[in-house]
């Protein structure tokens, strides 16, 4: 498994990936293309967005420097897929509480092929993300999974378990809402 940072170079890598091969069990997200966090709700409702709009929008926002991740590689061909950047980059995520955001990089979707999951390939994803931070000078990786999740689409948050084996730890909760997580990554491997 090779993990390549996103970059406008791989945006024909990252759309072959959205278009073909990361929602054929879930079809119902296929028009995502991980824009949720970024798009514009005061302009229109999420559910109101169309594929090829925010396919667009996420090409945009690629090429502009505004956009990033990791993609999983199997050969030529991207398998999977982690959504994470400087929190100041997300806007959907601006609301959150929290110390030293300018240091917190976020770590908001997986989505990996129905045939690669549970093969590490989220791990592998995640471990690149941050060490992505601590490159980019971030000291804090954050998450938001979903603790109880029943169905592998559920997951896209990534899974609470693969976060805390990996170091993380429980930063903030408030009841009824999904746990903020966040490992040092000044102090840690």
């Amino acid at each position: 498994m090779e993990i390549r940072a996103l970059s406008p170079k791989l945006v024909p890598d990252y759309l072959d990936y959205f278009d073909n091969r990361a929602f054929p069990d879930n079809p119902g997200w296929a028009s995502c293309y991980c824009h949720f966090f970024h798009a514009e709700t005061t302009v229109k409702p999420w559910g109101e967005y169309t594929a090829e709009e925010n396919r667009a929008a996420v090409v945009y926002l690629i090429n502009n420097g505004q956009f990033s991740g990791y993609l999983a590689y199997e050969g030529r061909r991207a398998v999977g897929w982690c959504h994470a950047a400087p929190r100041r980059l997300i806007p959907a995520l601006q609301h959150l509480p929290g110390d030293k955001v300018n240091q917190v990089g976020s770590i908001v979707c997986f989505v990996i092929a129905k045939s690669f999951r549970h093969h590490g390939v989220a791990s592998q994803l995640l471990a690149a993300a941050c060490e992505g931070f601590r490159q980019q000078g971030l000291t804090i990786a954050e998450a938001y999974p979903r603790p109880r999740s029943r169905i592998e689409a559920a997951n896209h948050y990534g899974p609470m378990r693969m976060f805390l084996n990996a170091g993380f730890s429980i930063y903030h909760r408030e009841k009824g809402k999904r746990p903020m997580l966040r490992k040092d990554l000044e102090n840690s491997d």
